[in-house]
């Protein structure tokens, strides 16, 4: 890597943070965390990561409307996301159902391999064709 990549990792459940912050930092990349939706936007306004991961169930803000607010600002809406959650596939419908929207690159169900997450998060960061 030339430069090291910064990930936004949204998720209302300090274990997940931690274990995606230290998954993620074990491969050369930047981590920032957020537990909730709205600290998650705030962030990616100041910290302009080169890739989100987001969990749909969170406390306060949910995912959905967090994702909503990316896709619809104008310096957030090109950064890729990849939404990691618990939550059943009902979401999946929802989020293609919004207008104007694109959808996000990558649709993971916890409990997560982390060869995978990896695996396609350089093929999103360094574009080979996820």
């Amino acid at each position: 890597m030339n430069a090291k990549k910064k990930i936004l990792i949204v998720d209302d459940e300090q274990d997940v943070l931690a274990y995606f912050e230290a998954v993620f930092q074990d491969s050369g990349y930047d981590t920032v965390l957020a537990r909730d939706g709205f600290e998650g936007f705030e962030l990616a306004k100041s910290e302009k990561p080169d890739l989100i991961t987001l969990d749909i169930t969170m406390p306060e803000q949910s995912g959905i409307k967090t994702y909503y607010q990316f896709k619809k600002h104008s310096a957030l809406k090109e950064i890729p996301v990849i939404i990691i959650t618990a939550a059943d596939e009902s979401y999946k419908n929802f989020l293609n159902e919004l207008n104007g929207l694109s959808t996000p690159e990558v649709f993971f169900s916890k409990p997560i391999d982390p060869e995978e997450l990896l695996k396609v998060v350089a093929d999103i960061l360094f574009d080979n064709n996820i």
